[in-house]
């Protein structure tokens, strides 16, 4: 097979599933929309009830919609009749999500998760199945040709899952009122979370060069040589006055004068970039590229407290 075949049966699989998330979206409707409202308003958690690859579609939709505000939980049907039934509490919404509905497991299944919940909702493709039956809503989510060549493998049906599972959980958000801090919340490990939440104060290098203002060169030399960020602070107590490079250096040494008598302050850039340690991180980072530096200073106060490197946000993934 050329590999022309192969990117026309790719462009030719996207346009079946095309069309049918076309199909999608002109069927939503006022049930939809009660879904949506039931879910909200429900007391206690959604639970996401499929088998076989519905219940992977079932998985991706709780874990969109756990981290967008909308506890759920995710039941497989096979699980539920032998046991799992006691995750549902008769403040629970159920969402089953079955193509057939008709599946002998979840045709066992759905009089219990009625029974037992508080409203049962179905996304079918089948509106005269079992599950149908039994739902206060059905969400239609039939297909008219799978993308399989063989319209066996679940591929457009799917796809129309998946996709009516994030037009719910976005409804949802809006419903809650759900924005980017929240977010932020529930994913504090990752580099979307840091850059949301993450403050200066948690990424301080462990190494604080200071010296007084009257500190000999020797002693400015010393400082600059025991950190790894080539960069001294030159305070008054604790107050910042000046920073010196080893550039500063450099360039002093360069015009020949007497260095026994130069003291930090002589040699110093005054009023440097600081920032205040309860500052986000993104901020810091965007500071240190704008003025196209590697290190800021971090006050806590209007004192001393530290110093950032680019280099500690990059590997952080602070951007």
């Amino acid at each position: 097979m050329e590999r022309t075949d192969l990117i026309s049966i790719a462009k030719s699989t996207l346009e079946i599933e095309i069309s049918e998330l076309e199909k999608l979206k002109n069927r939503i409707n006022e049930d939809f929309a009660r879904a949506v409202e039931i879910i909200h308003s429900a007391k206690g958690k959604l639970i996401v009830v499929g088998i076989g690859k519905s219940a992977h579609v079932g998985n991706k939709i709780v874990a969109t919609l756990n981290s967008t505000g909308t506890p759920s939980q995710f039941l497989h049907a096979s699980e539920a009749i032998h046991g799992d039934l006691g995750v549902i509490q008769k403040q629970d919404v159920v969402l089953c999500i079955s193509n057939s509905g008709n599946s002998p497991e979840i045709a066992n299944l759905v009089p219990y998760l009625k029974d037992y919940s508080s409203a049962l909702i179905g996304m079918t493709g089948n509106k005269n199945s079992k599950l149908a039956e039994f739902s206060e809503i059905i969400l239609d989510t039939h297909v008219d040709v799978e993308a399989c060549p063989n319209k066996l493998a679940p591929t457009s049906s799917t796809t129309i899952q998946m996709a009516l599972g994030d037009a719910m959980a976005v409804a949802l958000m809006e419903l809650n009122n759900f924005r980017e801090n929240d977010f932020a919340k529930f994913h504090p490990g990752g580099s979307l979370g840091k850059n949301l939440v993450s403050k200066v104060d948690q990424f301080l290098s462990p190494q604080k060069p200071q010296v007084e203002e009257n500190a000999p060169v020797r002693d400015v030399i010393i400082s600059i040589s025991a950190s790894s960020h080539g960069i001294t602070v030159v305070t008054n107590g604790e107050k910042i006055i000046g920073v010196i490079t080893d550039g500063d250096l450099r360039r002093m040494l360069m015009k020949g004068d007497d260095i026994s008598k130069i003291l930090a302050k002589d040699i110093m850039s005054a009023n440097p970039k600081t920032i205040e340690s309860n500052t986000l991180a993104k901020e810091a980072m965007k500071l240190l590229k704008e003025n196209n530096i590697g290190q800021l200073i971090v006050t806590q106060n209007g004192n001393y407290h530290g110093i950032i490197d680019i280099h500690t946000l990059l590997d952080e993934g602070i951007n």
